[in-house]
């Protein structure tokens, strides 16, 4: 792996002549799960492809196990590892960010002042997590009372909260969609409730999930299973509900909805605990570049995942416009997708492989105990075993919490492509 960092000598973002600083083949923007392992798998196709990754962190995180270091079940420092170690030999990185992305000139633009051309861009830089958009919260995170798994810094501060309760109030927010892992914000309700239950306090705990959407899950086919725990734990769910202002001092939440004359009514609660998850947006230099769709997600074809307007262009991962469910379990199968079909189009191929929408959500509902939902568009059922996908399993905790680990680090990280068989085109 060659690295250009970001404090690179040469300046200007063109030379008198309008040529670029670095002239690259393919450029990938974002060193995330989608990112890493794109860059493995397509080096696995192409050993000599000159690829270039474009990523200003330091450090990469497993983040489908915060909701485990949440519950007490795992290890944070298990969780991170330095970029530098991730990155597939063979790829040049360069440490800065994009600022801006211009597509009919296939030019970047960065946070180092370098412009970069490419021949193909694949674009996987995530999402944002968009604290700011409720009031008062960043001031408060990881005191108070208020934390949050979606932050490596905060989800032991989740378990530390859960460990010390012995009664009160513990809220739990979820905002509108999309999100990513859509079934996190009720993981941390169920392993926290699961704690207090087997630590003999539950009885003490008033549980409220407030949902900012009108069901507990996007599949209607695991809503009957998960609505069992919510009622073994007691829990009060209130739908509509969004979280728009926090107190951490006074231990004051405020909640939006609407009536049933449809004005917006805001309730102030208590709370001894509040798990916050916040809205998720594109990218800033995504959503307002021409890469955007309306709600400012790059936008691809569903199938193919191939730039509706852009053809040097794919995107995987939790930046895309198609309807998936934002998981890492959804990377894993895009980026076969975007590595053949990227393949082929280079090559003035038809592109052979289609995404079919595949996501899974390891659901959580207890420790030692996992509701395995896996779909597809539109909802579908796809399951990878032959199993009844709605009973909670032991065998599904122990894929959540020890195979999927040790297989993102060393197989998906690495371009080993198991169990993602995909539809052909046609």
């Amino acid at each position: 792996m060659t690295t250009l960092n970001q404090n690179a000598t040469a300046s200007g973002t063109e030379d008198a002549r309008g040529r670029p600083d670095i002239t690259a083949d393919v450029v990938v923007i974002g060193g995330g799960s989608a990112g890493i392992g794109v860059v493995a798998s397509l080096l696995k196709r192409a050993p000599d492809l000159q690829i270039t990754l474009i990523e200003p962190n330091d450090q990469h995180y497993y983040q489908p196990a915060w909701t485990l270091v949440g519950g007490g079940a795992y290890d944070a420092r298990k969780t991170v590892r330095p970029m530098s170690h991730v990155i597939p030999r063979g790829a040049t990185w360069i440490k800065a960010a994009v600022v801006e992305v211009l597509p009919n000139g296939k030019r970047l633009k960065l946070s180092n002042g370098k412009s970069v051309a490419y021949r193909n861009l694949i674009v996987c830089p995530g999402l944002r997590l968009a604290w700011e958009k409720i009031e008062g919260l960043e001031q408060t995170l990881g005191k108070n009372g208020v934390t949050s798994n979606y932050r490596y810094d905060l989800c032991a501060y989740t378990w530390q909260l859960v460990q010390g309760l012995r009664k009160g109030k513990a809220l739990f927010s979820q905002p509108g969609m999309p999100i990513k892992c859509a079934g996190a914000p009720q993981k941390a309700l169920y392993l926290s409730c699961d704690h207090w239950q087997k630590s003999g306090v539950l009885q003490n705990m008033q549980v409220e999930f407030n949902l900012a959407g009108a069901a507990l899950f996007g599949v209607p086919a695991f809503v009957p299973p998960l609505m069992k725990y919510i009622e073994k734990y007691q829990a009060q769910l209130v739908f509509g509900s969004n979280l728009v202002k926090v107190d951490g001092p006074s231990r004051t939440a405020w909640f939006e909805s609407k009536d049933e004359h449809g004005a917006v009514i805001r309730q102030a609660k208590t709370f001894d605990m509040l798990h916050v998850v916040p809205a998720q947006v594109a990218p800033d230099f995504i959503r307002t570049s021409l890469l955007a769709d309306a709600a400012g997600w790059c936008e691809v074809d569903p199938g193919t995942l191939q730039h509706s307007r852009y053809p040097d262009v794919f995107a995987l991962g939790d930046v895309c416009s198609t309807s998936n469910a934002k998981t890492a379990a959804a990377a894993r199968k895009q980026i076969v997708v975007v590595a053949e079909n990227l393949m082929a189009a280079r090559d003035n191929q038809p592109m052979p492989l289609r995404y079919d929408g595949y996501g899974s959500c390891p659901l959580t509902v207890e420790k030692g105990k996992v509701v395995l939902a896996e779909f597809g568009y539109g909802g579908k059922l796809l399951p990878t075993f032959p199993l009844d996908a709605t009973v909670a399993r032991k065998s599904a905790w122990f894929l959540k919490a020890r195979f999927l680990p040790w297989f993102y680090w060393n197989g998906m990280l690495k371009g080993r492509e198991w169990l993602t068989k995909l539809s052909k085109v046609g």
